[in-house]
């Protein structure tokens, strides 16, 4: 049995958790929508057509914020498509998914369903085959309150009152040859200036995402950053980051390691925003919204992929094991880690499309294995995330080198008293002996809930007829003995156990 450790005291803090990390991303794409969150003949079905069991899960995820209506799709989508009457609606092609959209679902049914759910609304804006017009008509539409011609058509349309959507993307991957409308960095940068400003002038308060690399692997990563930022710094306030992890060629230990990528990713941004911030010697700090994220099996998808022009149809539709989880739940430490620059992280997808959902036509709904981490974290991280320092033996892997068996984050909430701690052990084969010094907090503490999500069988799944197959389990070998925590942890396994004032 191996061992690790490291300390934690409130006193040193890395920033407060923002309830934006826990967001996710539903899309025009695949069955995303329709069948996904919306199904009107479906036995959950309420009146506007919503399945209401993907509702409650949505709402037991912990969602907070919800990336819409893309992704690749909205570099090619016309709002004005999916608002008044359904019968006047056309039906057009969604280039990027090679499918039929029918705009049954627009901008009205999906506020709806997002206050149903409880969710702040991220709008990404069409900046491939659009511009600064379109920008601000949509904007107008959402958000302002009466006697303009797009304000009433929203009220005639059944919203009298503006949706007060305060988040928007300035469009979506436009780095990538893929897009529709691709650009480059100078034209894009020109771009989403001309159209942060016109924005700014409808409401000073927006809060504005650059687009940044679709991913660290771009050729061109950081030097699309930089161009951009240069033209735009001032004008937004966030950059975006996008990732997807897989096994490549049965390589688990780099698999478990994925994090690590995602740390020199927020590193890399993060330096190269600041670079631009000093030679334009602005004061102002850029944040991240990593509002694209997760295990993806794309190269499965990009070998299998189909064409044809269908309504909805089946696309993505991973189904996660136990080693995805546990690379999700350290995903997650990794955003929580970097909490001081990366404010707003959306998951992708919600439902059936890579996603912690998925649902059947006329079927059931249920947890994919990714749902309980991202479920627990959501639920119990919270207050600010303490900075720590992990001693812990290294494996190697062919990707990123000597690794860290243990990768953690804690958070403390100075209001209740509360801490949890989140950790991975990236072991194959041997479980990890953890011990954590509360001796900082200065009183006892007891253990209040651990949680552990392991399996004998790192391939398990969940599915419509195995819904609970995989579930985290309460942990055992976990106590609390004067101010030293200890846990023992399985392999490739990940973990979140609350700790409590004592007595």
């Amino acid at each position: 049995m191996t061992s690790a450790s490291f300390s934690l005291d409130p006193a040193f803090t890395v920033a407060p958790v923002s309830r934006r990390t826990f967001g996710t991303f539903v899309e025009h794409m695949g069955r995303g929508v329709y069948t996904g969150i919306y199904e009107p003949g479906h036995p959950s079905a309420d009146a506007d057509g919503f399945r209401q069991d993907v509702l409650d899960l949505t709402r037991e995820l912990g969602v907070t914020v919800v990336r819409y209506p893309g992704g690749n799709f909205v570099s090619g989508y016309r709002w004005e498509d999916g608002v008044g009457p359904r019968a006047d609606r056309p039906v057009r092609r969604d280039l990027a998914w090679h499918s039929l959209e029918t705009n049954e679902v627009g901008v009205d049914e999906f506020m709806r369903w997002a206050r149903k759910a409880g969710v702040e609304v991220m709008y990404a804006l069409n900046l491939g085959t659009r511009g600064v017009q379109e920008a601000l008509d949509v904007h107008e539409y959402l958000n302002h309150p009466d006697r303009t011609r797009l304000a009433e058509q929203r009220r005639s349309n059944g919203a009298a009152e503006p949706y007060g959507i305060k988040l928007f993307c300035l469009g979506n991957e436009l780095d990538g040859p893929w897009q529709t409308g691709h650009k480059t960095a100078h034209e894009y940068g020109r771009l989403a200036a001309e159209t942060a400003r016109a924005l700014r002038s409808a409401d000073p308060d927006l809060e504005l995402v650059v687009c940044g690399s679709s991913g660290s692997g771009m050729p061109t990563f950081g030097a699309w950053e930089s161009e951009v930022l240069q033209l735009t710094y001032d004008a937004v306030d966030f950059i975006s980051a996008h990732a997807y992890y897989e096994p490549v060629n049965g390589d688990l230990g780099s698999f478990l390691a994925s994090a690590v990528d995602m740390d020199h990713f927020v590193n890399s941004v993060v330096a190269t925003a600041d670079s631009v911030a000093a030679r334009l010697k602005s004061a102002k700090r850029l944040m991240i919204s990593f509002d694209e994220w997760n295990v993806w099996y794309l190269s499965e998808f990009q070998a299998k992929r189909e064409t044809g022009w269908e309504v909805a149809p089946r696309v993505i539709e991973d189904t996660y094991n136990v080693a995805d989880a546990v690379v999700v739940g350290n995903l997650l430490i990794s955003l929580l880690r970097h909490s001081d620059r990366v404010t707003a992280a959306c998951q992708a997808q919600l439902v059936n499309v890579i996603a912690p959902i998925r649902s059947e036509p006329d079927g059931p709904a249920w947890r994919q294995t990714i749902f309980h981490p991202f479920a627990l974290t959501s639920r119990l991280a919270r207050g600010d995330v303490l900075r720590l320092e992990i001693h812990a033996p290294t494996y190697e892997t062919a990707r990123f080198g000597a690794v860290p068996l243990l990768d953690a984050v804690a958070t403390h909430d100075p209001q209740t008293g509360d801490l949890t701690v989140f950790a991975v052990n990236r072991h194959l084969t041997d479980g990890l002996d953890l011990t954590v010094s509360v001796a900082g907090f200065g009183h006892p503490m007891s253990v209040a809930e651990a949680w552990t999500l392991t399996d004998e069988d790192l391939y398990a799944v969940n599915t419509a007829d195995q819904p609970d197959r995989v579930v985290p389990r309460p942990a055992s070998g976990v106590a609390v003995d004067g101010s030293v925590l200890s846990a023992t942890l399985p392999p490739v396994s990940w973990s979140a156990i609350r700790l409590v004032r004592a007595g």
